[in-house]
């Protein structure tokens, strides 16, 4: 059997400051995921810039699930893997003032 995959782009060329979270995604069916953060223009960041991955049961209300990804300042990308989660995906976090990132986020699921 051919497993199920999907990719969606959830943030595409948008300017993260201050508090931010991508758009949710619901994920339900899916039994892994993958983020993967794209950082578009070179950005100076803090050295523990990140964003955590955050589930929701309705895709209003929001828990951390406790993985990070690292976000760069350099041009380039990173991501993170998520397994065993709720019905919705998406990523928060928070810049210091002064900071902005520029990303297109996707969100790779697997059955």
């Amino acid at each position: 059997m051919i497993r199920r995959s999907h990719t969606a782009l959830v943030e595409r060329n948008i300017e993260w400051s201050g508090a931010f979270a991508t758009e949710p995604y619901e994920a339900g069916w899916a039994s892994e995921a993958l983020f993967f953060v794209r950082t578009l223009r070179p950005a100076t960041l803090s050295p523990n810039a990140s964003a955590v991955v955050q589930v929701s049961p309705d895709g209003m209300v929001w828990c951390d699930e406790g993985t990070v990804v690292s976000l760069q300042g350099d041009l380039g990308q990173t991501f993170c893997r998520v397994r065993e989660f709720g019905g919705w995906l998406r990523l928060a976090g928070h810049l210091p003032p002064g900071e902005t990132l520029a990303v297109t986020v996707y969100l790779v699921l697997k059955e």
